[in-house]
């Protein structure tokens, strides 16, 4: 029996249940507004059903093995054996965990939750097919709307087949390691996965248009983790595009061209395509809402989140760079809260980003570059993290810290690191940009001995020339 349409209504209408969404979701809905979640596939989206937490899981687990098998010089011996079924298997754990955290925790804040697909009909009524053959679709009309549907790997240049050609989201969902992996592109994406393979047992390559990784990153940060993921085995192509590829009998051929339409062929047994992502936003009919994306297919926003639609608002991926969870689940607050009629903004200044390679990459705020374009006088203070005694004991002193400040205020603008635990050390950084704090405020709280944290303040010291633990500048 086909169940037919039926009608509903709502304040708040959130399309999208990831880190933006269900944030937005819950947030609204502790604000006493009648709120309801429409999600197509799983709740926490492809961060946490595909992505962020996934890729950390295996990141973790390449990272021990690797680390256990190359520790003969601090008198560690092993040969450790990765059983791909159940590493898989435990990262599936691991979401099936947090996605029925996210249902619960919708459910308990008294969030309608509403599954299938959304496609707008009007600027205040969305049509929701629901999954499964003869489950119906019901019409949802809403006095607010939240759009929070994310983003998808980009095909370019190659379809996903998810045979011979995997996205991201594909190689998470990998049963074995692959003998060889060509991986296209040295972005976030392909850096974070091309070290993790390599350091799980793939012979992988990598395939970049430009000249170096990371671009985006001053030069001395992507330096260092290039040069770390040359040391695991990992062989970079610069210069090249990927351009063709064909079955062969032990695998796959990849053809490359560089700029003088020179081609070299490799062979491999898998690619893994990670050359960037595109918003999702052609799949709601944005048309009967109003609302015209830009041309890289964003949807234009204000530092409330809201539209060119006065009533609709548009958070996370979908509204463009960067494409960070955090930001989506930042801007979800702002949106509910205006919604709500609050008086909330963004400052995108203290909005930190990490990549989770070896070392780990985080940055806030301003570089020294962007500090002086903004017409500040900046000074700059680093600490190398082969100075530091934690970094040391971990066996793992690549890299640095860096701070960024006004010379005559001391206002703290911006901070790199390249090291362990970057993702977490940013944090203090971004509380001090926040907040206003000066360098004097950093360098006067204590850090707690032996840590990580300790090379924070003393890049800060070393920046007002005070510095104990490294040479002042």
């Amino acid at each position: 029996m086909v169940v037919g349409d039926i009608s509903t209504g709502t304040d708040l209408l959130v399309v999208g249940a990831g880190p933006g969404g269900y944030v937005a979701a819950i947030r609204a809905a502790q604000e006493g507004i009648d709120t309801t979640l429409v999600e197509k596939d799983a709740y926490g989206g492809t961060c946490l059903n595909e992505g962020c937490i996934p890729s950390k899981a295996y990141i973790t687990a390449a990272d021990r093995a690797h680390g256990a098998a190359n520790a003969e010089d601090i008198g560690i011996h092993a040969d450790p054996a990765v059983d791909m079924a159940r590493l898989k298997g435990w990262k599936d754990e691991v979401v099936d965990q947090l996605t029925g955290g996210v249902e619960k925790l919708c459910k308990a804040n008294g969030v309608n939750l509403v599954e299938g697909r959304a496609e707008f009909a009007s600027e205040n009524k969305v049509r929701v097919a629901h999954q499964g053959e003869g489950q119906g679709s019901e019409s949802i009309e809403f006095e607010h709307a939240i759009i929070a549907t994310g983003s998808r790997p980009t095909a370019v240049p190659f379809d996903f087949d998810g045979e011979h050609v995997i996205s991201s989201t594909g190689a998470l969902a990998l049963d074995e390691v692959p003998e060889r992996l060509l991986v296209v592109g040295a972005g976030y994406i392909g850096m974070e996965l091309s070290t993790t393979f390599a350091k799980l047992g793939a012979d992988v390559t990598v395939v970049e248009m430009l000249d170096s990784v990371l671009p985006g990153y001053e030069d001395d940060i992507s330096r260092v983790v290039r040069k770390r993921a040359e040391e695991l085995g990992v062989e970079f192509r610069f210069g090249e595009a990927a351009d063709s590829w064909q079955e062969t009998p032990t695998g796959l051929r990849v053809t490359t061209v560089d700029e003088d339409d020179t081609e070299t062929e490799f062979d491999t047994d898998l690619v893994l395509q990670a050359v960037g992502r595109e918003p999702v936003t052609d799949t709601m009919n944005l048309e009967a809402l109003g609302i015209e994306t830009d041309d890289r297919g964003f949807i234009p926003t204000d530092d409330q989140c809201r539209t060119a639609v006065d009533h609709v608002f548009a958070i996370g991926d979908v509204a463009g760079e960067p494409m960070l969870a955090h930001k989506a689940s930042k801007e979800g607050e702002v949106a509910a809260e205006v919604v709500a009629g609050e008086p909330a903004g963004l400052d995108y200044q203290a909005m930190p980003a990490a990549v989770f390679t070896d070392p780990e990459i985080a940055t806030v705020g301003m570089t020294e570059a962007e500090a002086e374009e903004a017409g500040f006088e900046p000074v700059v203070g680093k600490m190398p993290m082969n100075a530091s005694g934690r970094a040391l004991t971990l066996n793992d002193p690549e890299g640095f810290v860096r701070v960024v400040a006004d010379a005559e205020s001391e206002f703290i603008l911006g901070a790199q690191i390249v090291a362990p635990e970057a993702s977490e050390l940013i944090a203090e950084f971004a509380l001090a940009i926040e907040m206003g704090a000066r360098l004097e405020d950093v360098a006067s709280t204590v850090h707690t001995h032996p840590t990580l944290a300790e090379a924070s303040m003393e890049a800060v010291m070393n920046a007002r020339g005070e510095a104990i633990h490294t040479l002042n500048r």
